[in-house]
């Protein structure tokens, strides 16, 4: 049976709305631009990054760089902030990839990959119209908290 991301919302939803939510990071990379997003939000046993771009520290614009160096950068601003929030890599169970270009699969997956070298998470990825910033790939992910995380 394949769930839809809908579905998935549905199923999650009743038992995640009786938990607190808990903000994770204090907002964008780039600490001049206002926060429109949480870099992350906690329920329960549960992590939702946002998704991430792959910007540099303190800018406020994805690249210049290739798809697969905009993936890894992606990666760790992701990295950055689900440690922030307790949580490491090797705990996300799905992943979202948006890329600019479908042409650009392969130079993702190949940066993509050392990230989750063991028991990967699930993923989708996508091609869509375009990205903020002109940026080449966007990546989301939820995490599993480790037992007894608080």
């Amino acid at each position: 049976m394949r769930l839809t991301v809908a579905a998935l919302g549905l199923l999650l939803a009743a038992p995640l709305a009786a938990q607190d939510k808990q903000v994770i990071g204090q907002g964008p990379i780039n600490p001049a631009s206002p926060p429109r997003i949480s870099p992350a939000i906690r329920v329960g046993n549960l992590l939702f990054a946002s998704g991430q771009l792959g910007v540099r520290p303190a800018r406020d614009s994805a690249g210049p760089g290739t798809t697969g160096e905009q993936t890894t950068r992606a990666l760790e601003n992701m990295k950055r902030i689900i440690e922030e929030g307790g949580t490491t890599m090797d705990r996300a169970v799905k992943c979202l990839v948006f890329l600019a270009d479908i042409a650009d699969f392969a130079q993702m997956n190949a940066a993509y990959s050392p990230f989750f070298p063991k028991d990967p998470p699930a993923r989708s990825t996508v091609a869509v119209a375009a990205l903020v910033n002109n940026a080449r790939v966007e990546i989301e992910c939820i995490f599993a908290m480790p037992a007894g995380a608080k």
